[in-house]
């Protein structure tokens, strides 16, 4: 009986190695399809090659915010719109700051004889988070340095400027925070 079972276990691990191995073939239609892909992906790049550019809008607009932000003490104005369209403000010293941002590492890598894993690491706080409070932006208030804290989504908007805005929908928005424009002055 033992030499029966032993023989069908054999058959069908010799089996499933056989069909393990043809699934690894390149004959398969998803690496036709991605063959075909990539050919016209180069075809194209041939006939269509990406233009240089002299200029980039791109990294001047990264170096300017970089100049606006990259300074101690930089105040922002920060303009929280509601679902009924009303406006409100806080100061705050420097950006807000997503609370999904960390000083330390969320993850690390860890390889063992089984493979790799990525694992999860403990915050600031000691404690593991899902990573799930980017909606979520704090801050401190500019003139009294109180912590501040508000989410946005679900018909909540928020506008961020490096100084008060004089538009009409902003210049009528409601003190939200420790600080008003006349507190902190003109920037």
């Amino acid at each position: 009986m033992h030499t029966i079972t032993r023989v069908i276990l054999a058959v069908a691990a010799a089996l499933a190695l056989a069909l393990g191995l043809t699934g690894c073939t390149s004959d398969s239609s998803q690496d036709k399809e991605n063959e075909a892909k990539q050919e016209s992906y180069d075809h194209l790049v041939a006939q269509q090659p990406a233009g240089r550019m002299d200029y980039s809008p791109t990294r001047e607009a990264i170096n300017q915010w970089v100049d606006t932000w990259g300074k101690r003490g930089k105040l922002s104005y920060v303009y929280i719109q509601n679902a009924k369209g009303e406006y409100g403000y806080f100061i705050m010293k420097g950006l807000p700051v997503p609370r999904c941002k960390m000083l330390t590492p969320t993850e690390r890598v860890v390889s063992s004889s089984n493979g790799t894993a990525v694992v999860a690491q403990p915050g600031m706080d000691g404690v593991y988070s899902s990573g799930s409070t980017c909606n979520a932006y704090y801050g401190f208030d500019a003139t009294t340095g109180a912590y501040m804290e508000f989410t946005v989504g679900t018909n909540q908007s928020f506008f961020l400027f490096d100084q008060p805005m004089s538009m009409p929908e902003y210049a009528d928005a409601k003190q939200l925070g420790p600080s008003s424009v006349k507190d902190v002055g003109k920037p």
